[in-house]
């Protein structure tokens, strides 16, 4: 297994002013969905990134919420009338197995 010490690159993230730097892998969490099963960043990054991303969604969520409706979206729609299928006029002349062999 890889020494504990060996340094590896936690990618950061500007959007939420994460710097780039080196840890050590054991800062690292397991993601098996990765090449090499170790996150591409640090523990501490990773949770500041997600709970970010939380929040960023919370705040997107309350915008829509609290958007003024439009009254000329809000005037009932009618639907289309249902349109028949139609039947077709001849049907297959023929057995419903076809060329079994």
């Amino acid at each position: 297994m890889a020494d504990e010490t060996t340094l590896r690159r936690c990618i950061g993230s500007k959007r939420f002013g994460i710097e780039a730097h080196e840890a050590p892998i054991s800062d690292f969490p397991r993601q098996p969905s990765q090449k090499d099963g170790i996150g591409r960043m640090c523990r501490e990054h990773w949770n500041a990134y997600t709970s970010g991303l939380a929040k960023d969604a919370k705040a997107r969520k309350a915008a829509v919420e609290e958007a003024p409706a439009d009254p000329e979206s809000t005037t009932p729609v009618e639907p289309e009338p249902a349109r028949k299928r139609a039947t077709p006029k001849s049907t297959p002349v023929g057995s419903s197995q076809g060329d079994a062999g």
